[in-house]
């Protein structure tokens, strides 16, 4: 589905700028920082902690949404004999942050970095967040460094991580890189990140693993005001994920080895779900034979038809029970007897945005430890029973904040036009009461409860009439 943008009303800026502010209060999230933890971060950024390995000879790059400048991630690709080497840098908070330390108290309490349109709530201050810490071009930054060896079919062959000095020479954005490689213009490090993703993308079907391919809806501000819309995924958002995931499930398998770590587990949905999801194809006409497995059935599927992207949404049906895992063979306390993450079909770590989520600071230390034959700091075993909860909770806020960021921007886009009539495809259903479901706009980008007279027809295009639109309670509805 391409993207469409829907700006709100310029004139209207200051009330949902307000309303955001009240939201935050509402869901106590905190914005301004403790004086002991800036007092903290001013020195931490002018003393780093610097490893010894210089790596500054890698020409690394980053690809991160424009703007950005909390930048976790840096890679530098190139070829080796029979396959690649992938060296990528990873954000060294802990050169920064002193384990029981006011910032470390503060990002213990904030989890992770919440995104809102006038202004995100970051995880760290943004001293370090995006500046010292940040893997900004021309700077040099202390980073947990990996190296990954694939073979020529993208296959790990070796993964290690050192601490190191690295400086990023170019900060990216997934439509340049986009733009580059489909106009025959990317150079050689563009051109292996294309190479390498369509390899792990091939190693991933071939693992059974699968990702789903669904239009992101997002608010951004933009001229004033806001805009509301629908973001297709690029090829080059998943070729860069891949780099992230990879480096995600080699960490995983050093944890593993070593008995110490923390997994990103979601379990095998139930039959029952895929069966499921059968009635629900059967009623899209999308046709998927017995011979076809799930993930072959998604691979082919195409998001800008409405129907396949009604059954991509009843898809995510089944990430559901995703969690975080911490375990420690030294304290008797065992990996899970199934480690594995369902749709990627590997164990895998969340390890790799430490500026922004505060667990992967633990799976970075915890495997730096293991690569360079050391002990696991004493502050990450103390703690490490700990995160699981800390993240789940941090997980459950981002979704909240996400959710009524969104649903306040679509009821302010549409007050004053209740009465009015849209155009709309039905994307979901009330699985108890099929009268009730969920109806995604093409114009404007909105999503929403939707009720009729009579079961909604899953999956067509159909005419809705707005309701509901109230920013004070975030509610926007329709009817058929």
């Amino acid at each position: 589905m391409p993207r469409r943008h829907l700006s709100v009303r310029a004139a209207e800026t200051a009330r949902i700028n307000h309303e955001l502010a009240d939201l935050r209060t509402r869901l106590e999230i905190r914005s301004d920082w403790p004086p002991e933890v800036l007092v903290e971060a001013d020195r931490a950024a002018s003393v780093p902690r610097l490893p010894d390995l210089d790596a500054t000879d890698l020409e690394m790059f980053t690809v991160d949404p424009p703007g950005s400048r909390d930048l976790d991630q840096a890679m530098h690709l190139a070829h080796r004999d029979g396959g690649y080497r992938v060296h990528y840098a990873i954000a060294d908070v802990a050169a920064f942050v002193t384990p029981g330390g006011a910032i470390d108290a503060e990002a213990a309490r904030r989890v992770q970095t919440l995104y809102f349109p006038d202004g995100n709530v970051p995880l760290h201050p943004a001293r370090l967040a995006e500046g010292a810490a940040s893997l900004l071009p021309g700077e040099l930054r202390p980073a947990l460094l990996w190296q990954i060896d694939l073979d020529a079919d993208g296959a790990v062959v070796l993964a290690d991580l050192r601490r190191a000095q690295v400086r990023s020479r170019r900060r990216l954005d997934y439509a340049t890189v986009q733009h580059a490689v489909d106009s025959g213009t990317a150079d050689e490090q563009l051109g292996l990140l294309a190479e390498i993703g369509r390899l792990r993308e091939a190693q991933e079907q071939a693992r059974g693993g699968i990702s789903l391919p669904i239009p992101e809806q997002e608010v951004e501000a933009e001229d004033g005001g806001y805009r509301l819309g629908y973001r297709a995924p690029r090829p080059a958002d998943g070729w860069n994920a891949q780099i992230s995931l990879l480096t995600g499930m080699a960490a995983a398998e050093l944890m593993l080895d070593a008995g110490t770590g923390i997994l990103r587990t979601l379990p095998a949905a139930p039959e029952s779900a895929y069966a499921r999801l059968r009635r629900v194809a059967a009623a899209l006409h999308v046709d998927w034979p017995e011979t076809t497995s799930y993930p072959e059935l998604v691979r082919s599927l195409d998001p800008a038809r409405t129907a396949h992207a009604a059954f991509l949404n009843e898809c995510t049906g089944l990430l559901r029970g995703a969690g975080y895992h911490a375990f420690d063979a030294a304290r008797g306390i065992a990996p899970p007897a199934d480690p594995g993450h369902a749709a990627l079909a590997a164990p895998y770590t969340h390890c790799t945005a430490p500026l922004r989520r505060l667990g992967d600071r633990y799976a970075q230390e915890i495997c730096v430890a293991v690569a360079g034959g050391t002990e696991v700091p004493d502050w990450v075993r103390e703690a490490l029973f700990d995160v699981p909860e800390l993240m789940e909770s941090g997980d459950r806020r981002a979704h909240e904040v996400e959710r009524a960021t969104v649903d306040l921007v679509e009821a302010e886009l549409l007050r004053g036009r209740e009465g009015e009539e849209f155009d709309a495809v039905v994307v979901d259903l009330d699985d108890r009461r099929p009268t009730v479901g969920t109806v995604q706009l093409t114009d404007p980008a909105v999503v929403a409860k939707c009720d009729g007279p009579q079961p909604l027809p899953l999956g067509e295009r159909v005419r809705a009439r707005l309701t509901t639109a109230d920013p004070a309670t975030r509610t926007v509805r329709f009817s058929l």
